[in-house]
Parts: structure tokens; sequence; C-alpha cells
């Protein structure tokens, strides 16, 4: 597997505004209108206009994104730059038919789930149940883990199947758009309320698993190809409109092993660096009880 990653620390150090709203008491109350799906969608409106392309130059600027690695084109908006393709070079795709290939760009944690479905992230508790808006589904993943890929402005926002499968559940899941920037993620159940969309995928290599799409503030769609039907490995599954958001892999007992250093990093508070197509972990081996 992967050795050498790199690694950032998970503090709740963001922006003052962030910061202010969900540590502030007025700052809360605040958030209450701004997390709301109205709010995105009048947002999403403007980002879809050609008014928006003034603010392309610094975004690219801020986020330090290296455009050489994207298609050369002309954006019609700012949402249409963020949507941008990468090219195929740019990304090397892990080639291991056991191997586990990241489904997207992003900052990745991991965590155990235990017997009574939840997994723990610092302050908020996470119930299977309730991200999966199902009771009887959540059993399915008792024992096993939580890969949990944060992206931020500067990653690549599309995502894809990590392997080949059946597609046997698809689920959308309205809620509202916590921004997914650690000072929430570690005071909020935030991908349990936000607005979500769940895919079960048999597969025969990895066993069942769960992919979630998770949408964030000023996030105002999930856009998924496909719903029903067989998926292929490194096929795209989507994309994610402006923001950051989150792409969460669910695997059963037994059939996975994730990185030894991806776990050591989350347990030292660290997350750690990943680009769609690099291995963060491998089928199991050899299975215990």
């Amino acid at each position: 597997m992967e050795k050498g990653f790199k690694t950032q620390l998970i503090t709740d150090n963001d922006s003052g505004i962030v910061h202010y709203l969900y540590k502030n008491p007025i700052g809360r109350f605040m958030l209450k209108g701004l997390i709301q799906p109205q709010l995105t969608k009048v947002a999403g409106v403007y980002l879809n206009s050609a008014l928006s392309k003034r603010m392309i130059k610094r975004f690219i600027k801020k986020n330090k994104l290296q455009m050489d690695e994207y298609e050369t084109m002309s954006y019609r908006s700012f949402n249409h730059f963020f949507m941008r393709e990468i090219k195929p070079e740019a990304r090397i795709l892990s080639q291991g038919e056991s191997s586990l290939g990241a489904p997207c760009d992003g900052k990745v944690t991991v965590y155990p789930i235990n017997k009574n479905q939840t997994f723990n992230i610092k302050n908020s508790e996470y119930d299977l149940a309730e991200l999966l808006d199902s009771t009887s589904l959540a059993e399915e993943w008792q024992a096993g883990c939580a890969v949990i890929f944060r992206l931020t402005p500067d990653d690549y926002h599309h995502y894809y199947f990590i392997t080949e499968g059946t597609i046997i559940g698809h689920q959308k899941i309205e809620g509202v758009f916590h921004t997914v920037q650690p000072v929430a993620i570690h005071n909020q159940p935030v991908f349990s309320r936000n607005s979500r969309e769940i895919t079960i995928i048999e597969t025969e290599k990895f066993g069942k698993i769960a992919q979630i799409e998770v949408g964030a503030l000023m996030v105002g769609k999930i856009k998924n190809l496909k719903k029903s039907g067989n998926c292929q490995r490194f096929e795209k599954k989507g994309w994610f409109e402006f923001g950051g958001s989150t792409v969460i892999l669910l695997f059963q007992k037994n059939q996975v092993q994730i990185n030894p250093e991806i776990w050591r990093n989350t347990e030292n508070n660290l997350e750690t660096i990943v680009k769609l197509g690099q291995a963060f972990g491998a089928k199991m081996e050899e299975c215990h009880e």
C-alpha cells in the first residue's frame, strides 16, 4: 500500500467568520438561516451567472490552484469553472487488483464503526441509522469502518466509483448545508444533517459498500450520473458544485484494511492528503473473528 502520505493538522482554527458562526451564541443564531437550502439556491443563481466569472482569478490565486492540471477552456460562470475537468495524466490511478484507490481528491480520516453502529469524530457522534436514514441498513456496517474524504477548494471536485459492482440502492436525503470545515464537524453532527446522496454498491472484491456524497455550505447541487445498474472501477460517479464537500465510504467488517498510516494520522489529529486514484487501502487478506 501507499507510503509517505502528506498530512495536515486537523484544527478548529478555521476562518474568523466560520469560527464566529459555530462558537459564538449570536453567530449560531445567524447560522440557522445561513444553512437553509433556500439561501444556497439563491447563491447558486449568482454562481451560475456570467457575473460570477470575476471571482475566478482571485479564487485560483487564493487556493494556489495548479491550472496546468486541468483542461484548457473558456468558462461561462464560476460554477462552470469549479466543475472543470482534470487532464487524465494529472492523476495516477492505482492499478493493483486488490488495492483501494481514492474516489476523489481529499483530506482523509478513518474511524471504526462500533457495535452500536456509531462512529465518533472528536465531540460529534455519528449514528449510522441517521446517516443512512435506515436502521436495518446501519446494522450491516457494524464493526466496519468509515473513511471520510473532506474536499477543500483546492481539490478536483469530481468523484468516482472505487471498484466494479452493482448499484442496489440509491437515496437522496434533503437536509441543510453546514460547512464541512473541522470547526463544524467537531461541534455538530454535520454529515447526518446535511443534504446527501447515498449509493449502496454490491461488490465482489470489497463486500457491500456505501458511498455517501455530502453537500456543504454554498454547495447547491450533488450531481450523480448513475443511480442504478452496474458500475466500473474509476468510472465517473458525479461531481459537486461550488464549496467544500465530503465523500464518505462505509466498509463492512473484515472486508478491507485501510493503510495503517492513515489510522495513525487520524489518531494523532492529522488528515492524510490523497489524490484521486491513490491507494489508501486494500482488500483484507485474511479475516479473523
